[in-house]
C-alpha cells in the first residue's frame, strides 16, 4: 500500500535547483509573490486572465521539469472562507501535474498569517493525495504504478517533523479509503479483517478477529442478528476486529472506539429499493475510519495513549432467515430490543461493541468512547458535507465535541455540533412491557425530526451507557460520530472518493 511520500524542501529556490522535482505546483490565492518565478508570472497573466482564478499549468523553463502550475484558492478573508480553499486547490493542482506527466512535484504553498491557515501546507498535501488515491480494486488490477505515478511530493517550508506527520496521517487515511472504497466481495466481512490483520503488520497494534459463530451469537446478538442471513453464505459470515494500541510512557487517557462496519446493506428484510442499494458497500466506512487512525496513531508512536477498538464488519443480507420487524432481541448489555427496521442495522450493531468498550472503559485511564458510522441519511440532509457529532452530557462537560470541531476546521476535515435531548431518549423508548426500546421508526430519517440524534440515544440506552451518565459514579464521555454527509467526496456513495473523515481531526487532535 504506496501513497506519496512527503519530503521537506526548505525553499522556492531549492525546488527549483533539485532535480528530482518535475513540477512545481504553487497554491495562493494571489501569484503576486514569487520573486523566483514572477516575471513568468506576470507575462502570463498579461494574456490569461484564467490566472488567479482558476489552475492553470505554464510551460516554464525555469520550473523543474519545465511544468509550473498556478492553483487559485480564491479569496481567504471572507467569514465563512476556511483551510479546504488549500485543500481544493491542491487537488487540482495535483491532477494536472499528473496529465502532465509529472510523477514527483514540488508543492509551495502561500497561506495568509492566520491561525485559521496554520496548517496550509499539510492540508495542501492531504488534498493532494486523496486526488491522487486509486480504488483498491483498480490499483490491484491494473498496477499502482500505472494509476497511481506521483511517487514524491515536495512541501516547501515544512520541517522534515511536519513532514513525517502529514505522512503519518496520509497513511491512515489511505488505509480507511481502501477499506470504505473497495466493492463488497473483496472486502468481504472476512477480508475486511485480513486487510486490517496486513495494514498493522510491524507495528504495535495488536489486532485479534473472532470468527465463530457461536462465540458471537452468544457475545454480540444485535450483531448477529443483522448478520443472520448471511451465515448461509461462508465468505459473508462476520468477524468482530479487536486492535489495542499501547503508547510507550505513563497511560494518560484511553480511547475506545467502536467501528460500523457494514461490507454490505441490502436493507435486509426492509430492502432498499429504487435504486437506493447502490453505494451500500461503502456502509463500512465508520470502520474503515477507525482503522485508518489507529494507523495514524502506530506509525506516529504517539506517547501516554492507549486505544482500544472493536469493528463490526457484517453484511446485511437478505434472505429466509433474515431478521424482521417486530422481533424483539436482547443486547449484550442486556436490554431488550424490538427491531423497527431492519435497514436500521448499523445502530445494533454499535450497540453490542459498545457494549463491550464500556466494560473496558470501567477500568481504563480517563476514558472516552467513540462510535464512528455512515449512520444516517438525516446527518447528511442536516448538515451537509460534515461530520455530525452527538455527544453525552459527560463529554459535553469536558469540551470533547468542541475542542474536535475547532481542530478539524485547522485541518480540513470539519464537523457540527449537537447533543442528545429528552426527546430522543422518548422517541427509543419501549411502547409495552414486552420490549425495553424500539430501534427506529419506519420513516427515513432524513424526514424524521431529529434523524441524527435519536438514534445516539439508541445506542446509549441499547449499550448501558446511561448507567455512566453525567451524574453516575462513573460518567464516561461518549460521542457518537455520523459521518453519512462528510463520508465520500461530492456526496456520491457509489462513485466518489471516500474522504476517510475524520481521521484528520482525530489525528490532529489526540496526536501533535
Amino acid at each position: 500500500m504506496s501513497y506519496p511520500v512527503a519530503i521537506a524542501v526548505s525553499s522556492v529556490q531549492a525546488a527549483l535547483n533539485d532535480s528530482q522535482w518535475d513540477a512545481l505546483i504553487i497554491v495562493a490565492s494571489s501569484f503576486t509573490a514569487v520573486p523566483e518565478l514572477q516575471s513568468e508570472i506576470n507575462a502570463a497573466s498579461a494574456i490569461d486572465s484564467r490566472i488567479g482564478k482558476e489552475t492553470v499549468l505554464l510551460l516554464s523553463a525555469k520550473a523543474p521539469g519545465q511544468r509550473l502550475i498556478l492553483a487559485a484558492t480564491g479569496p481567504l478573508d471572507r467569514d465563512y472562507d476556511d483551510v479546504r480553499s488549500f485543500y481544493d486547490a491542491a487537488k487540482q493542482g495535483i491532477s494536472q501535474a499528473k496529465a502532465a506527466g509529472a510523477k514527483a512535484p514540488a508543492l509551495y504553498v502561500i497561506a495568509p498569517d492566520s491561525d485559521a491557515y496554520q496548517y496550509a501546507a499539510e492540508v495542501a498535501y492531504l488534498g493532494a493525495c486523496q486526488a491522487l488515491w486509486q480504488p483498491l480494486e483498480g490499483r490491484e488490477a491494473c498496477g499502482e504504478t500505472m494509476l497511481e505515478p506521483v511517487t514524491h511530493i515536495g512541501v516547501i517550508g515544512v520541517s522534515e517533523h511536519q513532514a513525517g506527520y502529514m505522512q503519518a496521517v496520509e497513511a491512515g487515511k489511505r488505509l480507511a479509503r481502501d477499506l470504505c472504497g473497495t466493492e463488497p466481495e473483496r472486502m468481504a466481512p472476512r477480508r475486511f479483517a485480513d486487510y486490517c490483520v496486513e495494514a498493522f503488520a510491524g507495528t504495535a497494534v495488536q489486532v485479534s478477529v473472532e470468527t465463530n459463530v457461536d462465540t458471537l451469537q452468544k457475545d454480540y446478538p444485535l450483531l448477529m442478528a443483522v448478520a443472520r442471513s448471511s451465515l448461509q453464505v461462508d465468505r459473508h459470515k462476520p468477524a468482530v476486529i479487536r486492535l489495542e494500541y499501547h503508547g510507550e510512557g505513563e497511560i494518560e487517557q484511553t480511547l475506545l472506539f467502536a467501528g460500523k462496519g457494514l461490507v454490505y446493506d441490502t436493507g435486509g428484510a426492509d430492502l432498499k429499493t429504487g435504486g437506493a442499494m447502490a453505494g451500500m458497500s461503502r456502509d463500512k466506512g465508520g470502520a474503515a475510519a477507525v482503522a485508518g487512525f489507529i494507523k495514524t496513531v502506530a506509525l506516529l508512536k504517539t506517547k501516554g495513549i492507549r486505544i482500544i477498538a472493536e469493528i463490526g464488519a457484517v453484511r446485511n443480507s437478505i434472505g429466509s432467515d433474515a431478521f424482521v420487524p417486530d422481533e424483539i432481541i436482547t443486547s449484550h448489555a442486556g436490554v431488550r430490543v424490538r427491531i423497527g427496521n431492519t435497514d436500521a442495522e448499523g445502530r445494533l450493531v454499535l450497540a453490542d461493541l459498545l457494549s463491550h468498550l464500556r466494560e473496558d472503559a470501567k477500568t481504563a485511564v480517563n476514558p472516552k468512547l467513540f462510535s464512528i458510522a455512515t449512520l444516517t441519511g438525516h446527518a447528511a440532509r442536516a448538515v451537509g458535507p460534515y461530520s455530525a457529532l452527538v455527544e453525552n452530557a459527560a463529554a459535553r462537560r469536558v469540551g470533547l465535541s468542541a475542542d474536535l470541531a475547532l481542530v478539524g476546521d485547522l485541518w480540513a476535515d470539519p464537523s457540527e455540533i449537537s447533543r442528545s435531548r429528552r426527546e430522543d431518549f422518548s422517541f427509543i423508548k419501549g411502547r409495552s412491557s414486552a420490549d425495553d426500546l424500539l430501534s427506529c421508526n419506519n420513516a427515513p430519517s432524513s424526514v424524521t425530526p431529529r434523524g441524527h440524534q435519536f438514534p445516539m440515544a439508541f445506542l446509549v440506552a441499547a449499550a448501558g451507557l446511561d448507567q455512566h451518565a453525567l451524574n453516575t459514579a462513573q460518567p464516561i464521555p461518549y460521542c457518537h460520530i455520523d459521518i453519512a454527509g462528510s463520508g465520500v467526496d461530492g456526496g456520491d456513495w457509489q462513485h466518489s472518493k471516500p474522504s476517510a473523515a475524520p481521521v484528520a481531526a482525530l489525528a490532529a487532535y489526540y496526536c501533535l
